[in-house]
């Protein structure tokens, strides 16, 4: 399989993390993408022009974090990132979710900083950081939901986290204290393998 990767997605980093823990990292060939390039030939494979971009064996193309996660939970014999049914598959769906619109909101956030002075939108800055304070809020009041045998939501929210902190610190403030239940979650699980492995610093 060939994974078209950029080393600062955090949606990348969700499917490396995710390959790691399952075994099937070393089945992965990287290949470095700039997707921003224009004659990058990105387009041809995904439409979208997006990291993560995976081709399966067979030519198959997978776009998007979560379906590639997803397949790649049905290329190994372990323990399932996603469970197959009831509660525990919902609540790992969900938090994925959680994670990654916290990501698009603290994207959003991040290239409106990019502007320049007089082209920033303060007010739409504003209602995306609400996004993902409220959901910090949320997870902080549901930490028990981050407990538990592993899960596709625990590496999408894993990775959303470290992310943010590093690219919105300032945005995030003291936020360990503010968010003590998932600081403290989050500590523990940026000490593993899978997650020291792929820092993209």
């Amino acid at each position: 399989m060939k994974l078209r990767w950029g080393a600062g997605s955090p949606f990348v980093r969700k499917v490396m993390v995710s390959a790691i823990e399952t075994g099937l990292d070393a089945r992965i060939e990287k290949v470095p993408t700039d997707y921003r390039a224009a004659d990058s030939d990105l387009p041809q494979q995904n439409p979208l022009g997006k990291v993560p971009t995976l081709v399966c064996d067979d030519g198959r193309v997978m776009i998007d974090s979560p379906v590639i996660c997803a397949y790649l939970d049905t290329l190994h014999t372990g323990a399932k990132l996603i469970p197959e049914s009831g509660a525990a598959r919902w609540d790992a769906l969900h938090l994925q979710s959680l994670a990654d619109g916290m990501l698009d909101a603290a994207i959003a956030v991040q290239r409106e900083r990019g502007r320049p002075d007089d082209k920033q939108w303060d007010e739409f800055s504003a209602r995306q950081w609400t996004k993902v304070e409220r959901a910090m809020d949320w997870l902080d009041a549901n930490a028990a939901r981050l407990d538990g045998p592993l899960t596709i939501g625990q590496i999408a929210m894993g990775c959303a986290l470290d992310w943010i902190a590093f690219r919105l610190g300032d945005r995030l403030g003291d936020w360990q204290k503010r968010w003590p239940k998932v600081a403290g979650w989050y500590r523990g699980f940026a000490a593993r393998p899978s997650m020291t492995a792929t820092v993209p610093r």
